[in-house]
C-alpha cells in the first residue's frame, strides 16, 4: 500500500519489559496501531482496518468479488485458529519459568496447531494464494501465524505446500523491507523470552 508508518519492537511481552507501554495500550499485548485518535490492538483486524480504510488496493477483497468471504475467512482463521494454539505452547516451553512449564499441554496444542494445517494445505494444493488470485491481508495474516510457528520449531512438521507458501511470502519485497525495519534479516519471529 506504500502508507508511511514508524515500527516500535518491544521486548516480549510489553507488559513486563516496558512497563511505561501500558499507557499507550493497557491490555500490554502487542501489536498496537495508533492512526491518529485510532487505536486498535487485534492483530486481523489491523490489517482489515488499513487495506479497507486507505484502499482501494489489492490487498483487500472487495465485498462484490466472489472470494470476500473466504478473504474474511482466512483474515481471521490465521489469529483465532493458527495463532492461538501456539500461544500456549509458547507460554508452556519458553516463557514459563521452568517448574511451570507443561510439557503436556505444549504437546496437545502443537497438534491442534498441525492438525489445523492441513486446511491450509488442501488450499494451497490449487493455489499460490490464499483468495482472490493474489497476495491479501489474510496471506500477510496466515503468514505471521506460520513465522510464530517457526520461532517455535514446529516448521518441521510444515507440508511441502506450507514450506512453499512461506517461502514465497518471506521473500516478497514488502516483506524484506519491513523486516529489516525491525532490526531481523529472516523470517524468524523474535523475541520470546521467559518472564
Amino acid at each position: 500500500m506504500g502508507l508511511p508508518y514508524r515500527l516500535h519492537v518491544l521486548p516480549f511481552p510489553p507488559r513486563v519489559h516496558q512497563p511505561d507501554y501500558l499507557t499507550l495500550n493497557p491490555l500490554g499485548t502487542i501489536p498496537l496501531l495508533i492512526d491518529g485518535d485510532v487505536r486498535m490492538t487485534e492483530s486481523a483486524a489491523i490489517p482489515q482496518y488499513l487495506a479497507t480504510r486507505y484502499g482501494p488496493t489489492p490487498l483487500a477483497v472487495g465485498v462484490e468479488e466472489p472470494d470476500y468471504a473466504l478473504w474474511l475467512d482466512w483474515l481471521h482463521r490465521s489469529e483465532a485458529t493458527l495463532t492461538f494454539p501456539q500461544t500456549i505452547v509458547a507460554r508452556y516451553t519458553v516463557m514459563e519459568p521452568e517448574e511451570r512449564r507443561l510439557q503436556q499441554a505444549a504437546d496437545d496444542y502443537t497438534q491442534w496447531f498441525l492438525s489445523r494445517l492441513r486446511h491450509l494445505t488442501r488450499a494451497l494444493a490449487t493455489r499460490e494464494h490464499l483468495c482472490a488470485g493474489r497476495f491479501t491481508v489474510a496471506d500477510l495474516s496466515v503468514g505471521f501465524a506460520l513465522m510464530f510457528a517457526e520461532a517455535l520449531g514446529l516448521d518441521r512438521k510444515f507440508s511441502p505446500e506450507v514450506s512453499a507458501y512461506r517461502d514465497r511470502l518471506v521473500n516478497r519485497p514488502a516483506f524484506l523491507a519491513a523486516k529489516a525495519s525491525q532490526g531481523t534479516s529472516n523470517g524468524q519471529a523474535n523475541g520470546l523470552q521467559s518472564e
